[in-house]
């Protein structure tokens, strides 16, 4: 891909980015005055033992999925060693 084409499709992640982060500032305040209309409570940020434990769990999952991987592509190489010896 040109570099030009990368730059602009980095540049319009971020001004992405930047209007979400925008928006939801702007929207901040509406959102508690309905939220204290409703009588709703904002959810709270998950702590940080939260994020580690939900890291940790992609980060297994993650290991989990290359692992089954590694070793479906080991099965395959034996496999075709085993036909090439097999025709001799």
């Amino acid at each position: 891909m040109s570099k030009h084409f990368e730059d602009a499709r980095y540049y319009l992640g971020r001004a992405a980015d930047h209007a979400k982060a925008g928006v939801k500032e702007e929207l901040e305040p509406v959102e508690e005055r309905v939220r204290e209309i409703v009588g709703l409570e904002t959810e709270p940020e998950p702590s940080r033992l939260d994020r580690l434990e939900a890291d940790l769990t992609e980060l297994s999952k993650r290991a989990e999925g290359e692992a089954k991987e590694a070793v479906q592509q080991a099965r395959e190489k034996v496999d075709e060693y085993r036909a090439g010896r097999s025709e001799e």
